[in-house]
């Protein structure tokens, strides 16, 4: 028997599957990396099918060599009034990130938000797109959450933070202050107006290659601020990826960037398969 140490869509290895257990007779039949008879195929195969690294990796090398600093306890940060919250962004004390879900960040959120929403991935995709050393301004579903999320953060790495808004968006709605918000288009009305939009995928260039929306354009959500050029501005944009949970990382990168009209696909591919929509590339009929 064989017990995996990592799960399905982990950066950590290609193609890692969602079984909780396997065999060596299951893996040797079925594995794509052990069906080479000389270690130069297999050698090409892994380099050719690697994932993207994430950003954090070259970091976690060197404390993982070195040692982490030892913390103690978790991070104090200082609860911040709607007024002093809203200060503190306005002397760029810290990078916004709203971890709050992505329908609820959608309905409102505080202008130039980032959106890593607080499940367990958020330690990987914090690390993908923030800088450890720039400290971190929150934006919480309800105060409570504050040891939870901070112990995500300090999984990869993440010690530095400029303060919490104490009572969340109800304050900041409460002081008067200004909302944006994201609109959520479902995957049948993603389908029936997807000609007379830009469609985005988010997803890895892994799940990309196995299927997706017919006539979507592919940017890996880390590479999209580097490549948001290839994006056309006046035209309205759906956003995409497995569940919807990048896919609002992305739409909160792309708000950040002046995009406007634009739109979260909750469910995103995976209710597009389950609903038996269309679908272009390595599943497509």
């Amino acid at each position: 028997m064989i017990y995996p140490n990592h799960g399905a869509g982990s950066p950590c290895g290609a193609d890692i599957g969602a079984r909780l257990s396997s065999t060596i007779g299951y893996e040797r039949k079925f594995n794509n990396f052990l069906q080479f008879k000389d270690a130069k195929s297999f050698t090409d195969f892994a380099i050719k099918t690697a994932p993207p690294v994430p950003r954090y990796y070259p970091l976690m090398k060197k404390v993982n060599a070195e040692g982490p600093k030892v913390l103690g306890s978790l991070p104090r940060v200082p609860g911040l009034s709607a007024n002093a919250f809203k200060e503190a962004i306005e002397k760029k004390a810290g990078v916004l990130v709203d971890v709050r879900n992505m329908l609820a960040f959608g309905g409102a959120h505080i202008a130039g938000a980032l959106n890593i929403a607080g499940t367990p991935i958020l330690s990987i995709w914090a690390g993908w797109l923030l800088d450890p050393e720039k400290p971190i301004l929150l934006v919480l579903e309800e105060d409570d959450d504050l040891e939870k999320i901070l112990r995500l953060f300090v999984r990869t790495g993440f010690t530095k933070f400029a303060g919490y808004l104490i009572g969340g968006m109800k304050a900041w709605q409460a002081a008067g202050f200004a909302l944006e918000s994201v609109g959520q288009m479902s995957v049948h009305e993603l389908n029936e107006r997807k000609s007379s939009l830009q469609v985005l995928d988010v997803r890895s260039p892994g799940e990309w290659k196995k299927g997706h929306v017919p006539g979507a354009h592919h940017i890996f959500v880390p590479e999209l601020g580097k490549r948001v050029g290839e994006l056309d501005r006046k035209k309205p944009l759906a956003i995409y990826c497995g569940s919807g949970y990048r896919a609002s990382i992305a739409t909160s990168i792309l708000k950040q960037q002046g995009f406007n009209e634009l739109w979260n696909v909750p469910g995103s591919w995976e209710a597009w398969k389950k609903a038996e929509l269309p679908v272009e590339g390595a599943d497509g009929k």
